[in-house]
């Protein structure tokens, strides 16, 4: 007897890099192997020096096709078994691992818009739809679209053992969110990842594009991010640890935009519930800051930032190491 592993992994694409993957069968029992592939076909590599590793790194069920298959996600590495200059995940891993006694958690919101004959699912033939009000966290046939591919990949997630904490409609019509979280680093990425993957594969069953655009559609539509929310142990703790932290980010913010995402200025505004890409703020309970501190954060006097600044389009592995980095070397420095 034999099982399907589905290996994943992210490409060299830029400035935005895709999700690829493939299948091996393997007998029962054994154990998923590290693999190979053609870089040359995914921009990793010269044609005369094609071959890239894929070193698996998460395993988890496979929901789509069910039985012992597994969903196998995988770094890339150079032949020698270095970290392929497209592994981000490995810098995250480093940084992850000097700060673990900070006991960073993460809980990251994926937005996303569904895309039907080149327009978002929603939006009638050579117009447009209402203006957006109305569709966020909607029902009914004429403000919610989609969601029966929204709710075959949340149970996908489930099924697949994913930290799926919940999911909603979003501003515009076809767009939606999952959220994933709370859960360390570099293991909230990872799911993330996968989440992403099973969301493009469940879509296409349904003849559905998704994508991570930041700005799927111009005008006054909102654009498409992944806020992502933050803490550690001091922060939990201490209302002065979250100030803390939401100061820090305020010391060298362009790195931070610089990390978020792909045309991310076309997103951060400053209208549409976007601080403008190039002021940094924070405030309670403000959706128009860089950084929110929930109303509850406030009363409890402890608890967890948001930043509002990455991209849909972002990579996690990318924007978990640079809050990490930022705000754990800012705690070991007071």
């Amino acid at each position: 007897m034999t099982y399907k592993a589905e290996y994943i992994w992210i490409d060299g694409t830029e400035p935005t890099a895709k999700l690829r993957s493939k299948t091996k069968i393997l007998p029962d029992g054994a154990e998923i192997p590290i693999w190979g592939f053609d870089g040359s076909s995914t921009n990793q590599a010269p044609g005369d020096r094609s071959d890239c590793v894929l070193q698996p790194v998460f395993t988890c069920p496979d929901p789509v096709r069910g039985g012992d298959n597994v969903l196998v996600l995988c770094e890339v590495l150079n032949t020698d078994m270095t970290p392929h200059p497209s592994n981000t995940r490995a810098r995250c891993v480093e940084i992850a691992e000097r700060y673990k006694d900070h006991e960073p958690i993460f809980g990251i919101e994926q937005e996303y818009t569904f895309f039907k004959d080149g327009r978002p699912l929603g939006f009638p033939p050579g117009g447009f739809p209402a203006p957006q009000g109305g569709y966020y966290c909607g029902v009914g046939a004429d403000e919610v679209f989609g969601r029966d591919i929204v709710e075959a990949h949340l149970d996908a997630c489930l099924a697949a053992g994913l930290h799926i904490s919940g999911i909603n409609a979003e501003v515009m019509p076809g767009q939606w969110e999952f959220q994933v979280g709370p859960v360390g680093v570099p293991q909230v990425a990872d799911e993330l990842w996968v989440a992403r993957w099973l969301l493009y594969r469940i879509a296409e069953d349904f003849g559905i594009s998704a994508t991570l655009d930041p700005k799927p559609v111009k005008g006054d539509w909102n654009g498409a991010g992944a806020h992502t929310n933050f803490s550690t142990k001091a922060m939990r703790e201490s209302y002065d640890a979250v100030i803390a932290a939401a100061e820090a980010l305020g010391k060298d913010p362009q790195k931070h935009i610089d990390g978020y995402g792909a045309d991310i200025q076309h997103r951060l505004t400053g209208m549409h519930e976007t601080a403008p890409w190039d002021t940094y703020s924070y405030g309670v309970s403000n959706r128009g800051a860089s950084v929110r501190i929930p109303w509850q954060v406030e009363v409890d006097q402890k608890g967890y930032i948001e930043d509002r600044r990455p991209n849909a389009n972002c990579d996690p592995y990318v924007v978990t190491r640079l809050l990490v980095e930022t705000i754990c070397s800012a705690e070991q420095q007071q």
